[in-house]
């Protein structure tokens, strides 16, 4: 079955060259009616202060995901410590699913009240969630409601917006576009989980909790007034289930749900890996920022490789990575320069997921239903980001991984994780094939 449209960095022949369509916002309008036409993609202008504030929405969602292993850490060590680490994390993994089990309920919402109004909505209950949480450190049902839930919400409405407004704004550079927003996610969870750290050490774990609100609200509500859409928001929006004809849509969309099950094991795990192989905690902490540091930079040049290789083949390449180092590299980790050259590759390869992926599918669906597709296929990642590292978890206990002294115990978490992987390659390529089987061109 042939794709959806042409890819915008799919190679013209000669004979087939298609002329832009018209942009409406909703189906195609009979009769030649141009009423809700709009004008072609600038491929920046005004697009890039969009980007801006998309940037400075994922600075702070990912500013929280990468601090949450931190503040459980603290939670466990003051005010929860009757309550069990598995429990603690679920907190963290609900809000972490949240934030794309309800894209398609987003994608609703923006188109009943405007995006700029689903993005102010989001970071205000994004504040008020780290707020609230100030007062519910002692509440294990206080944190699930305020960290879980209400952080997922937010974090949803930040999120989703963040992946669909670059399609309206831009094409050919779609791909530099989607990864310096991903940039922001990248130094979100670098500089704030060192920032983090120190605050828990220094101020308490409730204080950090509110520094976390009172200052997303300052940097992240008055952005969000000059969100702009090049396509008015509309008050209707079916899921077009058609997307899942298309054998490319279905690939890429299995691979996320997939791939996304290995995404979070290295963050999570590495600080466990690297205190049982017998370093300080000021070591684990060095390794997590080096991984941390490493996504950032794999978000913003994923972004560039999307642009200048295509994002098909920029995905191919990143999940072949991201698998392979899993098994050759960190399943043998047993020293820290090992583990430091695993946390730069699968770092990079990381952090290029959320880029390429999103580019990749949006691409394929064309302008009028990127958005919609993009959020399709995030919200297919909510099973892998619920129970992807609880499986892991499981796995590492049964094996008593984290009383071992060896790297020999964690494998079947790492064999697992990295499998999970290696089989989200092989939908890619099952994708990148469907379109064009032609290796070499731009795709």
């Amino acid at each position: 079955m042939g794709s959806l449209v042409a890819l915008s960095d799919r190679p013209h022949r000669s004979g087939d060259d298609e002329q832009p369509a018209d942009v409406t916002t909703g189906a195609e309008q009979p009769g030649g009616d141009e009423t809700n036409v709009v004008e072609p993609n600038p491929d920046g202008g005004y697009g890039w202060v969009v980007i801006f504030v998309c940037f400075v929405h994922t600075f702070w969602q990912n500013a929280w995901t990468g601090s949450w292993g931190i503040l459980q850490v603290a939670l466990l060590e003051t005010t929860l410590r009757d309550s069990t680490s598995s429990t603690v994390s679920f907190i963290g993994s609900l809000g972490i699913a949240l934030s794309c089990a309800l894209g398609i309920f987003t994608i609703h919402l923006a188109r009943t009240i405007g995006a700029r109004w689903t993005s102010l909505i989001g970071i205000l209950l994004y504040s008020i969630s780290n707020i609230v949480s100030a007062w519910a450190v002692s509440n294990v049902g206080g944190l699930f409601i305020a960290c879980g839930f209400t952080y997922g919400l937010g974090a949803c409405l930040m999120y989703t917006m963040s992946n669909s407004l670059p399609i309206q704004w831009f094409s050919t550079k779609l791909g530099t576009a989607n990864g310096i927003v991903k940039l922001g996610g990248g130094i979100g969870a670098t500089v704030m989980a060192i920032v983090t750290g120190v605050l828990t050490e220094r101020v308490g774990i409730a204080w950090t909790f509110r520094i976390f609100g009172l200052l997303s609200l300052a940097t992240g509500v008055p952005p969000a007034f000059f969100i702009r859409e090049r396509i008015p928001a509309q008050g209707s929006f079916d899921i077009d289930w058609s997307l899942f004809k298309d054998v490319a849509f279905s690939c890429l969309f299995t691979s996320g749900v997939v791939g996304v099950f290995s995404i979070y094991a290295p963050p999570f795990f590495l600080p466990a890996v690297t205190t049982s192989l017998g370093f300080s905690g000021s070591v684990s902490a060095g390794v997590v920022a080096c991984f941390n540091a490493c996504m950032a930079i794999g978000r913003l040049t994923s972004g560039f490789a999307c642009d200048k290789f295509g994002s098909m083949n920029t995905l191919l390449l990143t999940m072949a990575l991201n698998g392979i180092t899993m098994f050759a590299i960190w399943s043998f980790a047993s020293t820290l320069a090992v583990l430091i050259i695993f946390s730069v590759l699968n770092g990079l390869a990381n952090g290029a997921f959320f880029v390429a992926l999103p580019t990749a599918v949006g691409r394929l669906a064309g302008e009028r239903r990127g958005a919609g597709a993009v959020s399709i296929a995030i919200t297919g990642w909510t099973p892998g980001l619920l129970v992807g590292n609880p499986i892991a978890g499981v796995l590492i206990d049964a094996t008593g991984a984290g009383s071992s002294s060896s790297i020999v115990a964690y494998r079947p978490a790492i064999f697992y994780v990295g499998g999970t992987a290696l089989l989200s390659l092989a939908f890619v390529v099952a994708a990148r094939l469907s379109v064009d089987r032609r290796l070499a061109i731009k795709l």
